[in-house]
């Protein structure tokens, strides 16, 4: 018994140990701030966020006001899953490059444009009968968050 209480306490320690040293050295806690700042903790953010600070909506919103569901549980729910899925990825190398936005993540940007704009797009919404998954704002307007594209 005391033989599998010291391996368990091994374990246990080894795993608290490399989960501390991981959160640290990814700056794990600065993820919960709303600092466009942290968006470049991850170098193939650097070009979005070059691009954020020359773009029309540099001084209107920042990177989780557009990316991230409006209300604080949706919100910190949405950062859990990205922080997720982005580590992993990471870890792996599996990502693709240039950097592109999930299906999800889509959904959550163009309710959000529609959120702040939603009196200049009514019209557009009332055509689509009000089916807001069925914007797609950044196919016309996709220099608007991180500059022109190339």
């Amino acid at each position: 018994m005391l033989v599998l209480t010291v391996v368990l306490a091994v374990v246990l320690g080894l795993a608290a140990g490399l989960g501390g040293f991981t959160l640290y050295y990814a700056e794990g806690f600065s993820y919960l701030s709303d600092e466009p700042e942290v968006c470049v903790n991850c170098h193939i953010m650097r070009e979005q966020y070059a691009g954020w600070q020359h773009a029309s909506h540099h001084a209107a919103a920042s990177c989780n006001d557009c990316h991230l569901p409006a209300g604080l549980v949706g919100k910190y729910v949405c950062k859990a899953e990205n922080g997720y899925h982005h580590s992993k990825a990471f870890t792996l190398q599996d990502f693709h490059e240039p950097i592109r936005i999930h299906e999800k993540n889509s959904r959550v940007l163009n309710r959000n444009c529609y959120r702040c704009h939603q009196e200049m797009a009514a019209g557009i919404t009332a055509h689509l009968g009000g089916d807001l998954d069925q914007l797609n704002c950044v196919r016309c307007h996709d220099g608007v968050g991180h500059g022109p594209s190339r």
